[in-house]
């Protein structure tokens, strides 16, 4: 069955998950919001990931969303982004704000020792590239294999080549 827990537990490695991967600094899992805080992007990368199910996945990117506007209204620096870097004990979250207001934001190992603000902007990049340059693709949908394939084929190169770094 699924594990219902809350985000912030659910985050936390399991040990039988630690143990199996043999190294540390892995990224758990991405997501990509668009600008009205809906989920159009998630994927896992490791077997430490949450087990979630789609539903939760959709309540914690919307929950990370106003969140993150919450933190902004409240930081007394003028202009703030609101939150970029979330640690716990279990895991790491850094988020990257664009522009044109979607929100990308990766979980990671919290001994990580690549930067992921460099990962998600590369991330960012790739959706520039295969996403955005889609004909196939409508502003603000899902974004998925059969509407994004290269994307997705891009991505995974770039999450196998950052798990090696790390």
């Amino acid at each position: 069955g699924v594990r219902r827990e809350p985000f912030l537990a659910a985050h936390r490695p399991r040990p039988e998950a630690v143990a199996a991967s043999g190294m540390g600094g892995n990224l758990l899992s991405l997501y990509i919001n668009n600008k009205a805080g809906g989920l159009i992007f998630h994927r896992d990368f490791s077997a430490m990931a949450a087990k979630l199910d789609v539903n939760d996945h959709l309540r914690l990117a919307s929950t990370f969303n106003g969140l993150a506007l919450i933190m902004r209204q409240l930081s007394p620096a003028r202009g703030s982004m609101g939150m970029e870097l979330l640690e716990a004990d279990g895991f790491v979250l850094q988020s990257f704000d664009t522009k044109t207001g979607l929100k990308f934001f990766v979980t990671a190992e919290p001994d990580s020792k690549q930067p992921l603000d460099g990962f998600l902007r590369e991330v960012y990049s790739l959706y520039s590239d295969y996403v955005l340059k889609n004909p196939f693709y409508e502003m603000d949908m899902p974004i998925n294999r059969s509407n994004c394939e290269r994307f997705e084929l891009k991505l995974a190169k770039l999450v196998e080549d950052h798990q090696r770094k790390a």
